[in-house]
């Protein structure tokens, strides 16, 4: 099988694309024939390495996420799922073989069927970002009826994050840095949107939006973490998804003061249930057609390295690689 693999840490041009044995799925495994293989930021940064780290493996294939079709189980896994349409997540996570690859192997709870009316694009775009929207969003209880706000309305997580609370009853405010990502933001059905970097009065204009503070905040900047501690509601709950380079500066008071629940998460060591939690709600929205793609960027495998650097310079959209149909 043709496959893209890295054998060191560094940048994107060290992807390169080969030939590789087809794997043969072990017990509990399927073997997916991958469509499209989505490309996420925790993909270039595995990528890429850190100080004083070293590789697990000879090589690593990448990428988490992909969609495709199962065309064969281990032992212990009903047969009857050859032929199903699927989409995967964590297909590189602790391990060698990731979805960028014409064929991939992982535990059958991994490739999960996708509709017939959901394309593989959608399918390679839900894994990391979908679940990450759908654990931070009901790590604290659902949101129906509640305020909902979603900085980064138009990233991956974002986008999902807003129709996957649209769906569950909240009342949804996003926030972006741009006309065209608001445009984004509004068609995945955000009740109102803020283009922070324009607004005169930015803590105003979303509870103005939002008609008073914010019960629940899905934040993608940890440095947002003192802004969000003055515009979230008594009770509320901030959840942040991302890192950055340096830790924030959290207003401990006033968190305490308004028994506010500050959570961090990193959906791969998410507890195992809440996991499944994530997963089953992901596969009702899309039984339910209520999540919708991003504008794709469309590289075919042999422009691997081009992928991961279009994820690195903050693509506006999905990145995503064809794989062949």
């Amino acid at each position: 099988m043709r496959a893209a693999l890295y054998d060191r840490f560094g940048p994107a041009d060290l992807l390169r694309v080969t030939e590789l044995k087809r794997p043969e799925p072990g017990p509990g495994e399927v073997r997916v024939r991958v469509r499209v293989s989505g490309v996420n930021p925790t993909d270039w940064k595995t990528r890429a390495g850190a100080p004083g780290r070293e590789m697990a493996w000879p090589f690593v294939v990448p990428n988490q996420d992909g969609a495709g079709d199962i065309d064969a189980v281990g032992t212990g896994v009903d047969p009857a799922r050859v032929g199903e349409r699927v989409w995967v997540y964590f297909a590189q996570w602790n391990r060698q073989f990731g979805a960028a690859a014409e064929w991939v192997c992982l535990h059958e709870r991994q490739a999960v069927r996708l509709p017939d009316t959901a394309s593989y694009e959608l399918g390679a775009s839900l894994g990391i970002p979908a679940l990450t929207a759908a654990y931070a969003l009901g790590a604290d209880g659902g949101v129906e009826g509640l305020t909902v706000l979603v900085t980064g309305g138009a990233g991956a997580v974002g986008h999902f994050a807003i129709e996957l609370a649209r769906r569950a009853g909240a009342r949804v405010v996003t926030t972006v840095s741009s006309p065209a990502k608001a445009q984004l933001a509004a068609a995945a059905g955000a009740d109102a949107v803020v283009d922070y970097r324009t607004a005169d009065d930015l803590a105003g204009a979303i509870r103005d939006a939002a008609g008073g503070p914010i019960d629940r905040i899905v934040e993608v900047a940890p440095g947002n973490l003192p802004f969000d501690a003055g515009i979230v509601a008594p009770g509320g709950a901030v959840v942040c998804y991302a890192a950055t380079a340096e830790d924030p500066t959290i207003p401990v008071r006033t968190l305490m003061t308004a028994n506010v629940l500050l959570r961090f998460m990193l959906i791969y060591t998410v507890p195992e249930a809440a996991l499944a939690r994530a997963v089953g709600e992901v596969s009702a929205a899309l039984s339910d057609s209520a999540l919708t793609e991003l504008p794709n960027h469309v590289f075919s495998l042999d422009q691997i390295a081009d992928a991961h650097r279009a994820v690195e310079e903050g693509a506006v959209g999905k990145v995503i690689v064809d794989l062949g149909r």
